[in-house]
């Protein structure tokens, strides 16, 4: 890409604060890309939808966390910055977004186009940038979606609502391969300690909330047993490792949920971890060949979730499919298809296909949905034995697609109604969400409670809830947007105290003396 002037960047990314609108940031944004005005009028009007601003009057839009972006838009905190610069200068805006010879002149000259010198809007010194952001509402929603299936599917609502976690899988998968692969376009490299750094801000503290928070409501009132358990485990979750640790017990997934375990819906987090420690590294090496990076990482993605969905095939055990369904190598293709979609190739691919067809795009993405809720309603884990053997994948590739479709044409039907308020909010607080339904359900079950059927799930999503809003609101969001000690030398140095004291915990919590076996009665 050719090198350009700061503000004429600048003005492609925020025409107002950079000092430049209307068509002349239309020309900028023109100018840094070499795409034609026409597209971009249609495009900035697709994609770059309004937010609505925050309740008390402050743009929030500098706190958003970088994984929550679509990737395959540009880093908010990189382009901030850039116009905030070119802010500073606004004398020199207008220099540098006209046309004719000279620095900032157009490398891309269009026929017909008009060549008169384009001058800043005189009302964008004072008028306040509109909120706007390229935080996609859809995904939110797409997470709301994958938790309300999983709390369906604890409580004993839907049979196939544990299909919810493949499409976190999937999500999960997409943004933060879109995010590396942005990293490597703009920097030539994937630095691994600022990712893994930005990981741990935004996954440890309420993580670790909860372990501590669940463990001494257990030792206080739990039965020796789930006591037990719950010493036992709390380690191989701080080291993400819980799903090979049940696995090694021969714990099985289908008939282990009760009410021995307050941990184990955390197998999940640990292959997700676990994949945010492989996959960088993966695109990290693949990017040190310098050329056509985003190709190879799709061919990487591509030919890795074909030999997990083999390898899946294989091990499956139809009497208990625990293992290929916990484990981390039979469950890579439902984060790696993900991947898949978010890389340059498929990513124009699904752009092309908007802007010729934009009614079948809308179309695909209403059959993906509709198989998605398909598979929901109609899988049962252990009698679908046809999950193992390609339908996992087949649900997965329908939620990457999906994914991949509402952040090609967020403005499509299926988009809108995932954008619904209700979900885009759960989709929010959906980690918190996730971290403490189980707990929850545990400590407050049916026998505990007296209540049943949706009395009780009434119970379990509300207590639930507003455990995860106080955990976003509280723990998570402050330590991700606001905690300058986060990162850093001192972020380490809080990580690895943070790291030590949890695993004092699972020392220090007494544990209950073993049960006493009375040997007269084996006589």
């Amino acid at each position: 890409m050719p090198a350009y002037p700061e503000e004429v960047f600048a003005a492609a990314v925020d025409p107002v604060a950079s000092g430049v609108g209307g068509e002349a940031a239309l020309f900028a944004e023109y100018a840094w890309t070499g795409r034609t005005i026409e597209y971009h009028r249609r495009r900035i009007q697709e994609r770059y939808g309004t937010r609505p601003a925050a309740e008390d009057g402050e743009d929030k839009l500098a706190e958003w966390p970088a994984e929550e972006v679509c990737p395959v838009q540009a880093d908010r905190g990189e382009l901030a910055a850039v116009s905030a610069r070119a802010a500073s200068r606004p004398s020199s805006a207008p220099s540098a977004i006209t046309t004719g010879s000279g620095h900032g002149a157009d490398p891309f000259p269009t026929r017909g186009r008009d060549d008169r010198p384009m001058t800043p809007d005189p009302s964008a010194a004072t008028a306040r940038p509109p909120a706007r952001s390229s935080r996609l509402p859809a995904l939110d929603g797409l997470r709301g979606v994958a938790v309300i299936g999983v709390l369906l599917f604890h409580t004993g609502n839907l049979d196939g609502g544990f299909l919810g976690v493949d499409l976190f899988f999937a999500l999960s998968g997409y943004l933060i391969t879109g995010l590396l692969l942005k990293e490597v376009k703009t920097a030539g490299r994937v630095s691994l300690v600022s990712f893994w750094g930005r990981r741990l801000r935004r996954l440890l503290p309420a993580l670790v909330v909860v372990l501590v928070c669940v463990t001494l409501a257990v030792r206080a009132v739990g039965p020796p047993q789930l006591v037990r358990t719950t010493l036992a485990d709390g380690p191989w979750v701080q080291l993400n490792l819980l799903n090979w640790h049940l696995l090694a017990e021969s714990a099985g997934y289908w008939n282990r949920f009760g009410s021995e375990r307050v941990f184990e819906h955390l197998w999940s987090i640990a292959v997700e971890e676990q994949f945010y420690l492989v996959w960088p590294l993966l695109v990290a090496l693949v990017a040190l060949g310098g050329k056509r990076v985003g190709d190879r990482v799709a061919l990487l993605a591509a030919v890795v979730s074909l030999a997990s969905l083999v390898w899946m095939a294989v091990l499956v055990d139809p009497a208990d499919p625990t293992r290929v369904y916990t484990g981390t190598d039979t469950r890579a293709f439902s984060l790696l298809l993900g991947a898949l979609v978010a890389t340059a190739r498929v990513h124009d691919l699904l752009e092309r296909t908007v802007e010729r067809a934009p009614r079948a795009v809308s179309g695909a993405a209403a059959a993906a949905a509709a198989a998605v809720g398909a598979l929901w309603l109609l899988a049962d884990g252990t009698t679908s034995l046809w999950l193992y053997r390609g339908g996992l994948f087949a649900h997965a590739l329908a939620c990457a697609l999906l994914i991949g479709l509402c952040t090609q044409a967020p403005r499509g039907p299926v988009p809108r109604i995932l954008s619904w308020a209700p979900l885009r909010w759960t989709g929010t607080i959906s980690y918190s969400l996730y971290l403490w339904h189980w707990p929850v359900i545990v400590l407050l079950s049916p026998e505990a409670t007296g209540l049943s059927g949706w009395w009780w799930t009434a119970l379990v999503c509300a207590v639930s809830t507003c455990l995860a809003v106080l955990s976003t609101h509280l723990v998570e969001n402050p330590v991700r947007f606001r905690a300058s000690w986060a990162s850093g030398g001192r972020g380490a140095l809080a990580f690895a105290a943070v790291m030590a004291a949890l695993a004092l915990v699972w020392v220090a919590v007494p544990a209950p003396a073993p049960p006493a076996v009375d040997v007269t009665a084996l006589d």
